[in-house]
């Protein structure tokens, strides 16, 4: 840790894995649900439970992207974040405001929004946050009179997450028009400015970890801006079913949303060969497995099984259905959940006493058990899927009908989250079993050190 104020981030992360937690909770209860008989039907139906695993999900990373944040930003401007008291009062701001919306949630006070049923209070204090966020981040780069493309990248997805989130404050009366325009917000982060934020660590972390050229790296970063602004905005025509927009939206979409991970995938290829080229090993092993991992679970969840069912001949079929879980749970955890816990691993031995900075074989256990895990459960979702298309959509088959005859799928489903639970567990009880530290513990060098490795 070469700046304090970077020791912030810890508690942010440490706020991040308790609701990463919590969402697993939420997660099994509501898969168990699909076994039946549910004790809890009326004390935590589905709706209640899928509600707040879905939004837990949101937050949770959110939270993550602004440690990671606070992490970054002092290291690349090489100074120390303008306020920490700021960077404290949003954090206890952000969490409250998530406590108070998931007990609501237990009494049923929400939109119905899915995805965005926080209601308009706490969206007031999420904008405040936000306002927090940006000025400080902001103000610290300015002081520093130092802006690299990776911090420029990082808050122009950081600013364009804000300003979508103005569509959410909104409130329609017509649900279909409220579907429309909740994909602005939604479709918009997930595949679009958070893959902005998601290069920027990727970039981060790659330059610091293969040693790999930052200019060259920083190139894709470009890249990854125009695929954006292109793939992510057009591709958001790709929810549009049944909404009653124009057909010529849906090959759009499909097409455009189907482009959005190559610029990730490609950086990460140039990364590994510059590390395999250089014979350079940083001692973080385990920051770098999760680093690569997340692109390639990245081209996996939200490339390859994307493009499965994200064309219209296709998706008229799958809308809606377990097909859409598959895609959903690969993609988030592979794009978004993988790299803020590559920015977690990387930051962890800074942060913390006595971590080894190679990796724990607990952290290591971590790793394997979540990706096999996660991988068994996108599996149990696309048989799942597969077979409630054939039957509700194909056959005609009842909904509660055809749910009996894919029951067993959701018995696989339960285990692999099960595996997968344990690895996020470990991974938590890994993060927390190490005491913080809040003093510097790396001096200040030249970038031209780190460029090439040789300090992190």
């Amino acid at each position: 840790m070469r700046y304090k104020s970077q020791s912030v981030a810890y508690w942010y992360f440490a706020v991040a894995m308790v609701l990463f937690g919590l969402q697993l909770v939420f997660g099994l209860l509501s898969a168990t649900k699909y076994l039946g008989p549910d004790p809890l039907l009326y004390i935590l139906p589905f709706d209640v439970t899928k509600t707040i695993h879905t939004n837990l999900l949101i937050v949770w990373v959110i939270t993550g992207f602004m440690g990671a944040t606070y992490w970054l930003v002092p290291d690349e401007s090489r100074t120390e974040l303008h306020s920490t008291r700021l960077a404290y009062i949003q954090l206890v701001l952000w969490t409250g405001m998530g406590v108070a919306a998931v007990i609501g949630y237990l009494f049923r006070y929400g939109t119905g929004n899915k995805l965005l049923e926080q209601p308009l209070p706490h969206k007031l204090i999420m904008v405040v946050c936000f306002a927090i966020f940006i000025y400080n981040i902001g103000m610290t780069i300015k002081r520093s009179g130092r802006f690299t493309t990776t911090e420029g990248v990082l808050v122009l997805g950081i600013v364009s997450t804000a300003v979508l989130f103005v569509p959410a404050l909104l409130h329609y009366e017509n649900y279909t028009v409220s579907i429309f325009y909740r994909w602005w917000t939604i479709h918009l982060w997930v595949e679009g400015v958070w893959m902005m934020i998601m290069g920027a660590f990727l970039a981060y972390l790659l330059i610091r970890l293969s040693g790999a050229d930052r200019e060259v790296l920083e190139k894709w970063l470009y890249v990854i801006v125009g695929l954006v602004f292109l793939a992510g905005i057009l591709g958001t025509a790709h929810h549009y079913y049944w909404v009653g927009v124009p057909y010529y939206w849906l090959p759009i979409g499909g097409f455009f949303s189907a482009l959005e991970p190559l610029a990730i995938v490609g950086m990460a290829m140039y990364a590994y060969g510059a590390m395999r080229r250089s014979g350079m090993s940083h001692p973080n092993v385990l920051a770098l497995h999760w680093t690569l991992g997340s692109t390639i679970f990245t081209l996996f969840g939200a490339g390859l099984l994307g493009l499965a069912h994200t064309w219209p001949s296709i998706n008229k079929w799958t809308h809606g259905t377990l097909i859409t879980a598959m895609h959903g749970h690969a993609a988030f955890y592979g794009a978004y959940a993988m790299i803020c816990l590559a920015m977690i691993t990387y930051a962890m031995p800074s942060l913390t006493h006595g971590r080894p900075e190679k990796g724990t074989s607990i952290g290591y256990w971590a790793f394997w058990l979540q990706l096999a895990g996660m991988f068994g459960m996108t599996i149990s979702f696309a048989t799942a899927g597969i077979g409630q298309v054939y039957l509700e959509r194909i056959m005609g088959m009842g909904y509660l009908d055809a749910q009996l005859k894919i029951q067993i799928h959701f018995v696989m489903l339960i285990v692999c989250a099960s595996l997968f639970s344990t690895g996020v567990g470990l991974f938590i009880y890994d993060f927390f079993r190490y005491r913080p530290r809040l003093d510097v513990t790396e001096p200040g060098v030249a970038d031209n050190d780190i460029a090439v490795g040789r300090v992190v």
